[in-house]
């Protein structure tokens, strides 16, 4: 993208991913920053006493952050529900293709929104910034993000059983795993071994990619004569 962008600079003349890139990133780096900066603005915890400087540079930084380096200009522990809700859906969605950032990526989420308001509008072909998705990409997209949400699903599950933990706490611990983010609500140290293995196999299939992991493990089937 940042190769596309130095040779062509006009953004009409950029390549359909890097449009979809920069677009999609724009729109969660703006519906986030302004998403915390709504959801904690009351609590005296983290934002309510600062400034009105202070409250955007720390939700901006905050939200860019999530999705990427794992740094955090909040005490994670201290946020309301909600904002751990919310930044867990961010983590979830990660970072863009060719980046050292975890998640389904920014590309996947855009066609897969995209495919979605096809449907509901009733055109059979999704389609950004005027070019049709191809069928195999709108396919691979779906899987993607469905194999992800199982994994996080499925180990939000075995750790609600082996640790005593909240429920929040816990799914943002394993999203935050499976996005490589590496932020955590304070619980990491106090889970057990089991609940340890569990992280490590998550960061594991976050790192590598839903699809790889899948495809690894899937056994391999002789092609049916019947169709």
């Amino acid at each position: 993208v940042l190769l596309d962008i130095k040779q062509n600079r006009v953004f009409k003349k950029l390549t359909l991913q890097s449009k979809v890139v920069l677009s999609t990133t724009l729109f969660l780096i703006i519906a986030g920053t302004a998403g915390i900066w709504f959801l904690e603005n009351n609590n005296q915890m983290t934002i309510a006493s600062m400034s009105i400087s202070e409250k955007f540079l720390t939700s901006y930084f905050q939200v860019v952050t999530v999705r990427t380096a794992g740094f955090n200009s909040l005490n994670i522990a201290d946020l309301t529900t909600a904002s751990l809700f919310f930044m867990i859906l961010l983590m979830f969605i990660g970072g863009s293709p060719g980046s050292t950032a975890g998640g389904i990526k920014t590309t996947t989420f855009a066609i897969i929104m995209s495919t979605l308001w096809s449907s509901i509008r009733g055109k059979e072909d999704p389609t950004l910034f005027y070019r049709r998705i191809p069928k195999h990409v709108i396919m691979k997209s779906f899987t993607i993000g469905l194999i992800a949400t199982i994994l996080v699903v499925g180990m939000t599950m075995m750790l609600s059983i082996s640790e005593s933990f909240s429920f929040i706490n816990i799914l943002f611990e394993v999203t935050s795993a499976f996005g490589t983010v590496g932020i955590s609500t304070g619980i990491t140290g106090a889970l057990s071994n089991q609940g340890k293995l569990m992280l490590i196999l998550t960061m594991f299939a976050g790192r590598v990619g839903p699809v790889t992991v899948a495809l690894a493990l899937a056994m391999k089937h002789k092609k049916k004569a019947i169709q």
